[in-house]
């Protein structure tokens, strides 16, 4: 495949989550795996996880920060380039008119209406990409471990105040500074 046709590929995977991306960032993490890992298959499901879990932990919007690494993974500078004008294009636009016709119209219900009506739908993307990662990091540490972070990195964020950042870079170091059994098991298997 050509460098020119990844960056197209790119651009239109990336004005999709721009155009479906109602409600920032977070809502359009689903979108983005939608089109990264099932339609394209430019990453696994992993690397996707991986992408999510640093881009996190980087300051930004997340909606940018996504597209950008992915862009430049599958096209180079080109295709970054690419994907984060076309994900922030329809965002532009839309919050061009969508505010300038709620400011005119504030008042009338259906526009009230319209806000409101968006949340169930993204809290619903949210909560299959919340299952999806569930059942994956199940299947890799086991549903005692995964139960156990869930719990402890929510009281972390939720009733401490703690940034998902931190949590999440604490728990690269921890990988990265623990050692392996693995190799261990490898050479003896």
């Amino acid at each position: 495949m050509t460098t020119t046709s990844n960056t197209w590929q790119l651009f239109w995977a990336f004005f999709r989550v721009g155009i479906f991306g109602f409600g920032g960032g977070p809502s359009m993490i689903p979108l983005v795996h939608a089109e990264v890992v099932a339609r394209h298959q430019w990453l696994t499901d992993e690397e996707f996880a991986d992408v999510l879990a640093i881009g996190n932990t980087l300051p930004g919007p997340i909606a940018t920060k996504m597209p950008g690494y992915i862009g430049y993974r599958v096209g180079g500078v080109l295709g970054c380039i690419a994907s984060v004008i076309a994900v922030i294009f329809p965002m532009i636009v839309a919050m061009i008119v969508m505010l300038g016709i709620f400011s005119r119209y504030r008042d009338v219900a259906w526009i009230r209406g319209m806000g409101q009506a968006v949340v169930p739908v993204v809290m619903i993307m949210m909560a299959q990409l919340t299952w999806d990662f569930f059942d994956k990091s199940k299947a890799a540490l086991g549903w005692l471990v995964t139960l156990a972070m869930a719990i402890i990195a929510a009281g972390l964020i939720y009733w401490l105040g703690l940034h998902p950042g931190w949590i999440i870079g604490a728990i690269l170091l921890a990988a990265l500074l623990r050692p392996t059994g693995s190799k261990k098991a490898e050479e003896t298997a």
